[in-house]
């Protein structure tokens, strides 16, 4: 193995090596900063995380320990943060709740289970090089996946941000409706908690950016809550608390991987790596696009798969890509992976050492911290070019936007992919053609639309083909060459610049095959001018040269022209006043002119 194929080798199985010279003593402060933030919101939320996936509490923290320190060690984002998540939760349960009771041991059983199999499912798509879906995902689906999650979030976070109950686990328009019934009930010191939060963060950061500026805001938040609380009592004020957790290392667990437990799970297992691997590769790319990083895909899906495979033996159930978190962590100034290996050796820390006191960060001032979160997740400058672009851009970024807020966020990505696919292959299915002729006021009788000053030859018709031609365009092509001989029957030869032609599907090589023979039987023939190899290799391995024939196919334009002019009628050319080539005026003549 040469070496540099070793290096590559072991930078895929070992990232490590891509971004080790990027640890300095300046970003080790911002990783640690980093990744003590996340770490302390990511407690809360892993307790309510579980409970929406029908896990036990001590569940969620599981799978926000071991997870993100494997996926952040195998992948390639320098940011991505794994873990619990709410649609990867609210996906588990509906996928295992037909099969167990939620929170039983053989439910629990079956989500270990689960996650493992998507671990191997998403470390076989990244070992067979599969992440290049990542790159069907266009910046508009990005922006608009970001913008829609950003107003989740922070539409989640309304009832501990004004601590009025709203049920959980409905879509934007319920929560909104649930919000606005419950506005005369608003409690003011939570609100008063959740502004203190918020408005410090934001000051914070303004005036003083090298401050961690959303543990300022955290800190604040819990002082004024601890303040309100002394002064009015619990009993008045109300502020919900995060609470106690339990002081437990993951246990040792083991999936069952029965034959018919492997059958019973395999659509869910497919269904839920399709989504976390959709989730999680779209947020690294989203806070990728901020940070100027190119994401790997293939070495996401292989930090993605590891992770959960990891986590199935350490009581995690399925962890992918938060956006909450991410973004947390890119703002709180994370510049490498150490962040989120930080976060989940912290969060076990924080677990053994002072779960007691996390009982005491008031539910308020984690919605304040998300609300800033959220806010700046929102990159209106993307937004605006992409409104002020064209029609496509923006039907993929509100589609992508409006599924995000009103339906799935994995549906939403993979509708605005959908979309995006959908309008390309619109795009390319037509290619441009543009009618040609012999320009004799430009050098060597350069080919040229004419201007509408110049004639066609009345027994050829020469167009220029630009786009690789495939089996979405062979009807676009069959129509414009019936079109050509509805207008000009008389122009019984046909001639293809194909320069801009690189390939030619099977389909798309049976039509030029098929137009050749109709045109052969009326007399005429079909030419190929400026054949690149491609299109060359193209027809040859789908048999269709013979059809059109070799003789008639050409690399360069002067032969090409000088050939088709020996095949045309003489009795037409000596009546012919257009005169559109050089050997029209040297028909007594075999002098070869050049083009």
């Amino acid at each position: 193995m040469s070496e540099r194929k070793h290096t590559v080798w072991i930078s895929r199985f070992l990232p490590i090596f891509r971004w080790k010279d990027k640890v300095t003593k300046t970003t080790i402060r911002g990783d640690l900063i980093s990744g003590l933030t996340v770490a302390i919101v990511v407690i809360p939320q892993a307790v309510a995380f579980a409970s929406i996936a029908g896990m036990p509490p001590q569940y969620g923290l599981y799978a926000g320990m071991i997870p993100p320190i494997i996926a952040a060690f195998f992948g390639s984002s320098w940011h991505l943060m794994s873990g619990p998540t709410t649609a990867a939760s609210i996906v588990l349960l509906t996928s295992l709740s037909a099969f167990a009771e939620p929170l039983s041991p053989e439910y629990v059983a079956l989500a270990l289970t689960l996650t493992f199999m998507v671990g191997v499912i998403e470390l076989t798509l990244g070992l067979t090089r599969m992440g290049t879906i990542v790159n069907f995902i266009s910046h508009s689906v990005v922006v608009g996946f970001t913008t829609g999650a950003a107003i989740l979030i922070a539409s989640k976070q309304l009832k501990n941000f004004f601590g009025v109950p709203i049920p959980r686990g409905g879509h934007l328009i319920s929560t909104v409706t649930h919000f606005w019934q419950q506005l005369p009930n608003i409690n003011s010191f939570v609100l008063a908690v959740a502004m203190a939060t918020l408005l410090s963060g934001l000051l914070s950061k303004r005036y003083w950016p090298r401050v961690p500026h959303l543990i300022v805001a955290l800190l604040f938040g819990t002082i004024i809550s601890l303040l309100l609380n002394y002064v009015f009592g619990g009993e008045v004020t109300q502020i919900a608390m995060v609470g106690a957790i339990p002081q437990t290392l993951p246990p040792f667990s083991a999936p069952n991987l029965s034959l018919d437990t492997i059958k019973q799970l395999a659509p869910a297992a497919v269904a839920m790596t399709l989504f976390a691997l959709t989730e999680a590769v779209s947020i690294g790319r989203a806070i990728g696009i901020r940070s100027g990083q190119m994401i790997d895909g293939n070495q996401e899906f292989i930090g993605q798969g590891l992770s959960n495979i990891a986590g199935s033996f350490f009581s995690a159930y399925v962890a992918t890509g938060s956006f909450n978190r991410t973004s947390l962590n890119y703002q709180a100034g994370a510049k490498t992976p150490m962040s989120a290996m930080i976060a989940g050796f912290m969060e076990i820390f924080i677990v053994l050492a002072i779960a007691p006191l996390v009982a005491y960060l008031p539910n308020a001032a984690m919605a304040g911290i998300l609300f800033i979160v959220a806010w700046g997740l929102i990159d209106f400058a993307a937004i605006r070019h992409i409104v002020q672009s064209n029609n496509s851009e923006r039907a993929i970024f509100f589609l992508t936007f409006f599924g995000a807020l009103f339906l799935d966020l994995e549906f939403s990505i993979l509708a605005g992919i959908l979309l995006s696919l959908i309008l390309y292959l619109m795009r390319v299915s037509r290619p441009r053609t543009l009618t040609r002729v012999p320009d004799p006021t430009l050098p060597n009788r350069k080919f040229s639309d004419g201007g509408g000053r110049l004639e066609e030859c009345p027994q050829l018709h020469i167009v220029r083909i630009d786009g690789s031609l495939f089996f979405g365009s062979v009807p676009f092509l069959t129509e414009e060459f019936a079109r050509y001989e509805k207008n000009r029957p008389e122009q019984k030869h046909l001639a293809i610049v194909a320069q801009g032609i690189g390939f030619a599907d099977l389909a798309a090589a049976d039509a030029l095959k098929n137009e050749a023979e109709k045109r052969r039987s009326k007399g005429g023939a079909l030419y190929l001018i400026n054949v690149k190899k491609g299109l060359w290799d193209s027809l040859e391995e789908s048999n269709n040269l013979d059809g059109i024939d070799p003789r008639h196919i050409f690399q360069g334009k002067t032969a090409g022209v000088h050939a088709i002019f020996q095949k045309l009628d003489r009795s037409i050319c000596a009546d012919c006043t257009v005169r559109i080539f050089l050997e029209c005026k040297t028909l007594d003549t075999t002098k070869n002119v050049d083009y």
